[in-house]
């Protein structure tokens, strides 16, 4: 067997022993007791979500996070829309090449990676185009770790009365998300991120209103997001194809974990921990986070290389995976940079032992003897 590593990356991630015994049970997509969990997710992801039943859904859909992203965008935006993509990252990228190949009408405002999304930008380009009717943007952009100004950029958007849109990727269930009081019509998460499930399958939150506008809207079959919210209600959880089974079980194991933790809030103070850990250890250690601290977010942080001609990523990940962990390389072309995860069922203690294992890496192998 393989010796075991701690995932420090943004998902898929660590997680605990229960989350992966429960996928030792083969389930039936037809049965009861299966849909029952199925209906029991969509319920415990609304809470979550600080979204009532009466007003939103949730609806689960095969394949990773871009498959969730791609699903909202084709399905939700109607041929005459409009939408503005606020990027500053690969993943806000990644939404302008998903409205390109779709065919979309689009507008995309680029930021620099270090650049927070900007509220006056947003505001003064939504008085520009009157033909703009959706936003798309990420809240924590982990190409850095940076973390959007996500309640402020939502205000702006419905006093433009617009549809927002927003990948909530790597943050939902690892910080709160007030997704009715704020106002967001769709946000979109993975299993394999804060709630602490395996990969396999995204849910979008939505409200109702919005999606029950958009039958005949989708630009494909399978990734049609309304008909999976109709199948999903009228047959009580049954999805329209094949859906993960053992992911969707261990998924359920997650979030009732979740709930023994304390909730969100509780697993927001523990990420909170690791990373502020994280950040300064690595420092001690002679690395230096790329961004300024009130930049960071609690998911995951990008480190400089230093200036040492013995250094390269290689060496440090093999080094590292050695010990028994698995970190993350670079997502930005200008800068060299890696990146460390800090959610999953991560804890301080692993993040100290961690950098133990860096402090060595220093004195071993970019040092002189």
């Amino acid at each position: 067997m393989e010796k075991p590593y701690i995932l420090l990356t943004p998902g898929p991630l660590t997680t605990t022993l229960s989350v992966k015994e429960v996928m030792l049970k083969d389930w039936c997509t037809w049965d009861n007791d299966y849909k029952q969990i199925v209906q029991s997710i969509r319920h415990k992801l609304l809470h979550l979500g600080q979204a009532s039943e009466d007003l939103y859904t949730s609806v689960l859909l095969q394949g990773s996070g871009t498959f969730g992203v791609e699903a909202t965008i084709g399905t939700a935006i109607p041929i005459n829309g409009k939408l503005l993509i606020m990027a500053n990252g690969a993943y806000g990228m990644r939404i302008q090449d998903i409205a390109r190949v779709l065919g979309i009408q689009h507008r995309t405002i680029i930021f620099s990676p270090d650049q927070l999304l900007d509220v006056e930008q947003l505001n003064a380009a939504l008085e520009r185009d009157a033909d703009i009717t959706h936003v798309a943007l990420v809240h924590c952009e982990t190409t850095t770790g940076i973390l959007n100004p996500l309640e402020e950029l939502l205000k702006v958007i419905k006093r433009h009365n617009k549809i927002a849109i927003v990948d909530a990727m790597s943050s939902f269930g690892g910080m709160p998300i007030a997704v009715e009081e704020w106002g967001i019509d769709y946000l979109i998460s993975s299993a394999n991120k804060c709630i602490q499930g395996v990969p396999g399958f995204s849910f979008i939150i939505s409200l109702k209103s919005e999606l029950a506008k958009c039958k005949g809207n989708a630009r494909s079959l399978s990734l049609d997001l309304y008909d999976q919210w109709q199948v999903m209600d009228k047959e009580a959880g049954k999805w329209r194809f094949t859906s993960p089974t053992h992911v969707v079980r261990a998924f359920y194991q997650a979030l009732i974990e979740l709930e023994q933790e304390g909730g969100i809030e509780k697993r927001y103070a523990r990420y909170v921990h690791n990373q502020q850990t994280l950040v300064r250890l690595m420092e001690h250690a002679g690395f230096t986070a790329f961004l300024p601290e009130v930049l960071h977010s609690p998911i995951i942080t990008t480190f400089e290389y230093p200036n040492n001609d013995r250094f390269t990523f290689e060496s440090l990940y093999e080094f590292l995976k050695e010990k028994g962990f698995v970190i993350y390389p670079g997502k930005l072309s200008e800068a060299e940079v890696f990146r460390i995860g800090t959610i999953g069922d991560v804890h301080p203690e692993d993040i100290v032992k961690l950098c133990e294992a860096v402090s060595t890496y220093v004195t071993t192998t970019l040092r002189e003897c």
